[in-house]
């Protein structure tokens, strides 16, 4: 196997759809329920998955040690040995630079905004060295999907950037809370190392505790995301949907059994977010 094949393997492209939904509904409130330019949709789609690629380059890169000592992450591509880390900083490179390139093709507001991006995007994966906030830290990247594809397709900010800051706020939330339900699986592992986590501090009982309230949160905010761009009846639909999946994703978990956590984080969050996106974008589309 290529390196580049094993890197794409390990940083798990697929999970890009977690983001990319959410950036389509800000990407309609940018063009005002328009139909954005085949162009335009190709860059923003290039921009996010060379963004995630970096930063998931940029994880792998930083969470090496560690992930050599964590039994559930020692099997990927740099602990075992089947990819060389100077591979993987090529290619954290090319794709950073990729993305900065293809932000300044957006518009100038974008490339003048792609370094503050990535500065996010690698930050988070250093903050549970220092903070329970690291959770914070991953919503806070995957939550700037929406506004940056409402400043790709408007270059400026106006008055309707609101829905799509109530929209970031529900993301962070719902990554947030997702993300603290996968960390149960690592509290000896975070434990022993030294690292910061909910679960690590708190156990796993009142971990998954916050993170319903996180999506709870992240209800309200979608509420509040409805209200302030004046969605119809398809969105509330929408939100509805996203409430039901949510309660079956802390079911799946109920009393900290972990046996179906990979079901909760990956299948139930990624029908989550496309489920959103067609009902919000039918309501953005079709007034």
């Amino acid at each position: 196997m290529s390196a580049s094949v094993a890197i794409l393997k390990d940083i798990k492209l697929s999970h890009s759809v977690f983001a990319l939904p959410f950036a389509f509904v800000g990407l309609l409130v940018g063009t005002r329920g328009a139909l954005p330019s085949f162009r335009l949709g190709l860059l923003i789609l290039l921009a996010m998955v060379l963004a995630r690629s970096a930063a998931m380059a940029f994880n792998r890169l930083a969470d090496a040690r560690f992930d050599s000592t964590n039994p559930r992450t020692a099997g990927r591509a740099l602990p075992s040995g089947r990819v060389a880390r100077r591979d993987m900083v090529v290619f954290c490179t090319v794709c950073a630079a990729g993305f900065v390139v293809t932000a300044g093709l957006i518009n100038p507001l974008c490339l003048m905004l792609s370094p503050v991006v990535l500065a996010v995007l690698f930050g988070y994966s250093l903050a549970k060295r220092f903070t329970l906030l690291a959770h914070g830290a991953v919503g806070l990247a995957l939550a700037l999907s929406p506004p940056a594809a409402y400043l790709a397709a408007r270059g400026t900010v106006a008055a309707d950037v609101i829905p799509v800051l109530w929209l970031s706020l529900a993301v962070a939330c719902w990554v947030a809370g997702f993300d603290i339900i996968y960390a149960c699986q690592d509290v000896q592992h975070d434990r022993a190392e030294g690292l910061h986590s909910i679960p690590a501090a708190f156990g796993v009982s009142r971990a998954l505790i916050i993170a319903r309230s996180l999506h709870a949160l992240m209800l309200v905010a979608l509420v509040q995301t409805h209200g302030s761009a004046g969605l119809g009846r398809s969105a509330w639909y929408g939100i509805a949907l996203v409430g039901i999946l949510l309660v079956i994703e802390h079911w799946l978990v109920v009393g900290g059994d972990l046996r179906r956590v990979n079901a909760a984080f990956f299948t139930v969050n990624g029908v989550v977010s496309l489920l959103f996106a067609i009902f919000v974008g039918a309501d953005l589309l079709w007034p």
